[in-house]
């Protein structure tokens, strides 16, 4: 599955869900998970935003190497799930490339639907979202010009949704398991110490 992520800028929160994905994959040997960011008005061949590398690095991930990229639609077209930081982004998406509607939602919606409705694959998400239309909107808000402990709870935010809805779409497919078939189990920051079977979720490191 590969997963396109979208924001403004294309230095922060983008970055942050994409090297999240990144570390994930690589951690548990998930090799079909596959991320990519862009900006609908990229900052064009920038770095990670400093604060927003310490979030990276904080919760276990590498933001060495970035060049903000401005969205395209061929990002659109080749990705199999595109999940963007605000509703707004989300209706840009669906205006460039209609086609890419069934698959394209903020981060917060999929989560959401995911985990009240049991859908485990993108199709399953997409059906339920009529029936879970929620009236207001899901956003994650830029901590550009923030404190730092705002980019902390920014890639927080980010990774509690993030980790669980990637979990959820991998195990439908058969991977991201152990040995013996069952979800490898880390509880991410807010986790309860009994988490429920959709909060079974693989996690990586937290902040210091």
């Amino acid at each position: 599955m590969h997963v396109l992520f979208v924001c403004n800028s294309n230095v922060c929160r983008s970055v942050i869900a994409e090297r999240l994905t990144t570390a994930l994959a690589a951690e548990h040997g998930l090799t079909e998970l596959t991320a990519e960011s862009a900006g609908t008005r990229a900052l064009v061949g920038f770095g990670v935003e400093p604060l927003a590398a310490q979030a990276i690095s904080g919760l276990g991930g590498d933001a060495s190497g970035f060049k903000a990229r401005r969205l395209q639609p061929a990002m659109v077209e080749r990705a199999d799930l595109i999940l963007t930081m605000t509703d707004h982004i989300r209706d840009d998406i669906s205006k460039l490339v209609a086609s890419a509607t069934s698959r394209t939602f903020t981060l917060l919606e999929a989560f959401r639907i995911a985990r009240v409705s049991g859908a485990r694959t993108v199709a399953e998400i997409d059906r339920a979202r009529n029936d879970l239309a929620l009236v207001g909107r899901e956003n994650i808000a830029d901590p550009v010009g923030l404190s730092p402990e705002k980019y902390c709870e920014i890639g927080d935010r980010i990774a509690s949704a993030l980790v669980p809805l990637l979990l959820a779409l991998e195990i439908h497919q058969g991977r991201g398991t152990d040995e013996r078939g069952r979800p490898r189990l880390v509880v991410l920051p807010g986790g309860r110490a009994e988490p429920q079977p959709f909060e079974r979720h693989l996690g990586i490191g937290r902040h210091a």
